[in-house]
């Protein structure tokens, strides 16, 4: 009965450590970054101190819920975050854990130097303790260090063969690097502590146990929250207030800078920076992002048959079409002159052609020359990952199909198979 009722305390407690973490990494752009790394953080000592010490009774062994539940959490945090953010950021957290712990046994060692006194009987200086959890946390860090870069890149790696379903590969880096953990960390309890070989096994189920409450909370995360969170939600009256700020000013000049002047999308600066995270957020949630060129052909006679002011209106036009089929999570960026670039997530390469497709067709049907002649375009389209995992490499595809375009003819889609369709 009460291995039962530890199990249920244990279900309780990831329950509420992923509630509380999911919460502040959630909100991590109105909190900050800081507060989520900062509760990661200090869980650690805690973390390393009842994986050492504090095991309870369950229905399929010994374990600790320090480690079965604190430790396997932050693990699943470290990827969500991955997930979320990128690697360099990844790294900060742990890099910090592993100096703070050195400081901790360098401090420990300087300590044991005074000569203490003890001002209440019974509770002296226990530097025995001291060096044994500043070597523990050490070492518990420098797993932690392993696990998360294992984690990342068996990922990425599953990404390949399991490009769907994100939370099935969450399952599965929980599953292999929680037991490579299990392995380190026991060993070095082993040796340091005695701690017996029935705490291995009890321990090991008891995270492969929690890596399947945590999945399935990240499923209910990952499908009815960050994925079908409501844009249009009415604005809190905290935002209300923040329009009248500096703030809100500033932010809008933000968002104004690096678009072109002309048309009003975004240029070719604001997509050198902006295109290769959204290849790599699409990659790293297992959907395609598709990236299409779009040239206007003939685009010089415009200009000399009827000046650029005439030109600048066919680019206003042909730009005002863009926006017309293309979806909201897509940007389009001015690529230079007459060119143009839209990055489409989670779009595969057969669903890129039929947008290409039809952003040819309402152009070709509605833009025309001051003498009633339409204005045509040509289109390469390239597709991540099938063309490379790179915007660069993307986008050199997509280019290469766009001269294809030229050379069949022009006003027709290019893509990996050759021409799509010419009008």
């Amino acid at each position: 009965m009460m291995a039962i009722l530890n199990l249920g305390l244990i279900v309780l407690q990831a329950l509420g450590y992923f509630t509380l973490m999911v919460t502040l990494l959630h909100f991590r752009h109105r909190l900050g970054l800081g507060v989520f790394m900062t509760a990661l953080g200090v869980m650690h000592f805690l973390e390393t101190y009842l994986a050492a010490v504090f095991y309870v009774s369950l229905p399929f062994g010994v374990a600790s819920p320090g480690s079965s539940v604190f430790f396997a959490g932050k693990l699943m945090m470290i990827l969500m975050l991955y997930l979320q953010e990128d690697a360099s950021t990844v790294r900060q957290p742990i890099y910090g854990l592993f100096i703070g712990n050195l400081l901790t046994v360098a401090i420990a060692w300087i300590l044991q130097l005074h000569q203490t006194v003890e001002v209440s009987p019974g509770n002296g200086a226990d530097f025995a303790f001291l060096n044994e959890m500043g070597w523990l946390m050490v070492w518990g860090t420098t797993l932690l260090y392993l696990d998360a870069l294992g984690i990342i890149l068996l990922y990425e790696r599953l990404g390949r063969w399991i490009k769907r379903n994100v939370i099935f590969r969450f399952l599965i880096c929980g599953l292999v690097l929680l037991t490579f953990d299990q392995i380190g960390f026991f060993g070095a309890l082993h040796l340091f502590l005695d701690v017996p070989l029935a705490a291995f096994w009890g321990g090991w189920i008891a995270k492969m146990f929690a890596i399947f409450v945590y999945t399935a909370l990240f499923a209910v995360y990952e499908v009815y929250i960050r994925r079908k969170a409501i844009s249009g939600a009415p604005r809190s009256l905290s935002d209300l207030f923040g329009d009248l700020t500096f703030r809100e000013r500033y932010n809008d000049l933000l968002e104004r800078t690096g678009r072109d002047i002309l048309t009003g999308v975004y240029d070719r600066s604001r997509m050198e920076l902006e295109a290769p995270v959204m290849v790599r957020e699409a990659l790293r949630q297992g959907h395609f992002v598709t990236v299409i060129i779009i040239d206007a052909d003939h685009f010089k006679d415009v200009n000399d048959n009827f000046g650029h002011l005439q030109g600048d209106e066919v680019l206003k036009a042909i730009t005002s079409r863009l926006g017309t089929i293309l979806r909201s999570a897509d940007r389009v960026f001015r690529f230079g002159g007459e060119e143009f670039v839209a990055i489409c997530p989670a779009t595969s390469h057969q669903e890129g052609l039929l947008v290409a497709e039809r952003l040819r067709w309402a152009i070709a049907t509605s833009v025309r020359t001051p003498d009633a002649q339409s204005v045509t375009v040509s289109i390469g389209v390239a597709t991540a990952d099938e063309d490379g995992v790179s915007f660069t490499t993307v986008l050199s595809a997509a280019d290469e199909r766009l001269y294809q375009a030229k050379k069949s003819g022009r006003n027709c889609v290019v893509g990996r198979s050759g021409l799509v369709k010419v009008g």
